[in-house]
């Protein structure tokens, strides 16, 4: 099976927690943490930091690794490094997705998340209560 190495940034506000629509693919309209593909010789953080870029348009800083999600779609294995991050600057622009929101934890039922970010929602919830 075909193995892909992604990073997502889980960008937080206040209590608020940012999620795009992706626009593309077989999994067009599902709800993800934005990131992608790791390039041979970044790390998760560098990777990270430039998928943000080209996506947003934005900088962030990498706050802290949340967790690594591993989860196998029909085509595929993902492995997903999930890190806490916020923003260092408030503008963005999406240049990949067809859609955006900052969702409090009250509303992150209110989206249809792709298979392997709700294992990151359920980790969140457990963070929020600790």
């Amino acid at each position: 099976m075909k193995r892909i190495e992604v990073v997502a940034a889980i960008i937080r506000k206040k209590s608020e927690v940012f999620a795009t629509q992706r626009g593309y693919g077989d999994w067009k309209d599902w709800w993800e943490f934005p990131g992608g593909k790791m390039e041979p010789g970044e790390t998760p953080e560098e990777a990270l930091t430039r998928e943000i870029r080209e996506e947003l348009s934005a900088d962030i800083n990498v706050d802290e690794f949340l967790c690594t999600v591993e989860y196998d779609y029909p085509k595929f294995h993902l492995t997903m490094h999930c890190f806490l991050c916020s923003l260092l600057t408030e503008a963005m622009h999406l240049n990949e997705h067809e859609a955006a929101r900052w969702l409090r934890k009250d509303e992150l039922e209110s989206v249809g998340w792709l298979p392997a970010d709700r294992v990151v929602i359920e980790k969140l919830k457990l963070k929020s209560e600790e």
